[in-house]
């Protein structure tokens, strides 16, 4: 059998960046799904819609599983927790620690038929929140307030901008946050400031490393 398209041009691409050691993972021939693990330096930040506040992403890693015959790769991007600030009704001063929790797979694909390279994948998460002060006075939030489901959160390259196997590249996304749950006293301040549509991401990705 010859080499699917794909894995020809991943074979061509890792060839160009020097990869040898990778390139020689990668049989002529395809047969069963033959997975390349590639490593990823991530950091971002993410932009909540109706506080107008911005929550650190990172640093961190993307580590990826990549099917070189098909570009379907899964993976995982654990996020460390951060602290936001933002004024309620814009004029408390609020402050949050936040916490993005993995709960499923990153999922995604790289696409090398074009000019440029494309990536487009899907990262899944609680958003948890705690140690919310207002005012600079401590509020009972507990433990366990998150998203009552899970956020999804979509990632790709900008139109007309590429990634690549070994340098890595932007992601960027909109998504949505849903209402919050286990709050405490603060269930439906939380509700009322934090949850909608039109949340931005951005993660740059870079320094790609094959395991």
């Amino acid at each position: 059998m010859t080499a699917s398209p794909f894995t020809r041009r991943v074979r061509r691409a890792l060839t160009t960046a020097g990869v040898g050691a990778a390139v020689a993972l990668i049989p002529l021939a395809a047969h069963a799904a033959t997975i390349v693990p590639i490593e990823y330096d991530a950091v971002g930040t993410s932009t909540i819609a109706k506080t107008g506040s911005d929550v650190g992403l990172g640093p961190t890693t993307l580590s990826t599983d990549l099917d070189v015959d098909s570009g379907n790769f899964t993976g995982s991007l654990p996020l460390p927790g951060t602290r936001t600030n933002f004024k309620a009704a814009g004029l408390l001063p609020v402050q949050a620690d936040v916490a993005f929790v993995e709960v499923a797979p990153v999922t995604g694909f790289i696409n090398l038929s074009g000019d440029i390279a494309s990536v487009d994948a899907t990262a899944t998460y609680n958003v948890k929140l705690s140690n919310i002060k207002i005012l600079g006075f401590p509020t009972f939030t507990g433990t366990k307030c998150q998203t009552t489901t899970p956020v999804t959160i979509p990632v790709g390259t900008e139109p007309g901008v590429g990634f690549d196997l070994t340098e890595g590249g932007r992601l960027v996304g909109e998504y949505t946050i849903g209402k919050f749950s286990n709050c405490g006293l603060n269930t439906g301040l939380i509700n009322l400031l934090v949850p909608g549509a039109g949340n931005t991401v951005e993660i740059d990705v870079s320094n790609g490393r094959f395991l």
